[in-house]
């Protein structure tokens, strides 16, 4: 028996994710077979209809409702000068995606999504920006060159809302983050999951000098020499656990819940950039049956996104250059993913036109 089994509070995050209906993906790739191309003639489109029809269970999926949920948290590992802008702007941009001024927002409201704000634990408080989901688990992490980010009562409540943000009705869901300092809370993360060291995982971020990309290499390599003994040794589920805790953050705990709960609720995912993709590796090791239900949206200009997606064995839709986080990138792919179901949905068949 595990850990995992003992701990009751978090043991919904190991329950396997639905099973894909793979009846239904062989009736989507017949009619692929019939619509009025050459097979194979819409690449990948081809493919996103014959994944979502397994998901979905039905040879004609449909996208009738996408859930958005932007999870926000602050860092502690901030105060070591790794970022261009101070922890205020979390809070500060918090109140922009409320106010429909962020990019996600503007590109949530030009796909019909739901969206959600849900912040964890910011320095300066939100409770007074209209709409915004308040946890106020903590006001951030601590700094994990100091300790562990955080207590295991908070981190498993950070999944717990990730789990809350996601609609069981949803046809597709994704999942944006915000938080100072969360590309090197990220990049640690990565660093232990894959036993790397800072400089092979650490980038600018929110675009630092040569001074700031050095301190964040140098906290990641502090945190995962202070941290390193509490998940040596440990099974994969285990030591993603540890990780989590001692590394942060909470929007970060929360994007793992939202990709395990989904899976769990025959929800797919479409992830994001560097930190959506990290915290989908985490909800991976936590449970590998939750692979099956993401899709990649882009690859980011972030040193160390190639690499994640590479560890994944993700081929992302759309290769942008973007770097700006809170699930830009992911809800730029959701267009594609519409544009190939309506394709599978409304092109003609052979038999239906007469073409031979």
């Amino acid at each position: 028996m595990t850990q995992a089994a003992h701990l009751p509070d978090r043991a919904w995050l190991y329950n396997p994710a639905v099973a894909v209906d793979r009846a239904a993906r062989a009736a989507a790739e017949a009619r692929q077979a019939e619509l009025t191309k050459p097979p194979g003639a819409l690449g990948r489109l081809e493919a996103l209809a014959v994944d979502f029809a397994g998901w979905q269970g039905r040879p004609v999926p449909v996208i009738d409702r996408i859930g958005l949920a932007i999870f926000a948290g602050d860092h502690g590992v901030a105060a070591r000068g790794v970022s261009a802008f101070p922890q205020s702007v979390t809070a500060q941009m918090i109140a922009n995606f409320a106010g429909g001024g962020a990019a996600v927002a503007v590109l949530a409201g030009r796909c019909g999504a739901d969206m959600q704000i849900v912040n964890l634990g910011t320095v300066s408080p939100t409770a007074h920006v209209p709409g915004v989901i308040n946890h106020d688990l903590a006001p951030g992490t601590a700094d994990f060159t100091q300790g562990p980010a955080m207590a295991e009562a908070t981190l498993v409540a950070a999944l717990s809302a990730g789990a809350e943000a996601v609609a069981p009705e949803a046809s597709l869901f994704v999942g944006g983050d915000m938080g100072i300092a969360n590309t090197t809370s990220a990049a640690a993360i990565y660093a232990a999951l894959t036993d790397r060291d800072g400089a092979a995982v650490v980038g600018r971020g929110t675009g630092v000098d040569d001074t700031g990309l050095a301190a964040k290499q140098a906290a990641v390599d502090i945190g995962l020499a202070r941290h390193a003994p509490a998940w040596a040794g440990l099974e994969a589920p285990e030591a993603t656990w540890a990780v989590l805790r001692c590394l942060g953050g909470l929007e970060i705990a929360a994007l793992v819940g939202a990709y395990i709960a989904a899976a769990q609720r025959r929800v797919p995912v479409v992830v994001d950039g560097f930190i959506a993709s990290v915290a989908a590796l985490a909800a991976v090791r936590l449970n590998p049956s939750v692979a099956d239900w993401l899709v990649y949206g882009h690859r980011s200009a972030e040193a160390g996104h190639a690499q994640v997606l590479t560890d994944l064995n993700a081929r992302p839709l759309l290769d942008l250059d973007m770097r700006l986080g809170e699930g830009s990138g992911a809800m730029m792919a959701v267009p594609v993913i519409q544009n190939a179901l309506a394709l599978h949905a409304g092109m003609a068949t052979f038999a239906e036109t007469g073409l031979t």
